[in-house]
């Protein structure tokens, strides 16, 4: 039975509220700034903190990095992964935790929705 927890639903049914959060985070890490509505920044910003700890994580464990850079290609477009692999495991290092903010930017003027930047720190 799906009790859909804490997430936000968007008005979506759950394949296409999972596609829709796949194609932010990969959009979001491959640009590493992006604007969008404010529950769907301060949706994947725990999703994004949460991969770039385990991407530490795996760098300092060379045996389990390749099972864990399977199992984020199967979320992320390769691109984003190697991005994630490379350049943001030197670039956190000295960070343990808040790697992203939200900067609320006001409402949208055509249908009054609540925008924000999520960005990388």
């Amino acid at each position: 039975m799906n009790h859909l927890g804490r997430s936000r639903k968007f008005s979506r049914v759950k394949k296409q509220r999972v596609a829709l959060l796949k194609t932010l985070l990969g959009s979001f890490i491959m640009k590493e700034k992006i604007t969008t509505t404010e529950a769907k920044a301060k949706e994947i910003k725990p999703m994004v903190d949460k991969i770039i700890t385990k991407i530490k994580k795996i760098s300092k464990d060379e045996t389990k990095k390749v099972a864990v850079l399977r199992d984020l290609r199967k979320e992320l477009p390769l691109i984003a992964v190697k991005k994630l692999s490379g350049e943001f495991s030197a670039k956190f290092s000295a960070r343990t935790s808040g790697y992203t903010r939200i900067i609320k930017m006001g409402q949208r003027k055509s249908d009054g929705a609540e925008m924000a930047v999520i960005e990388f720190v």
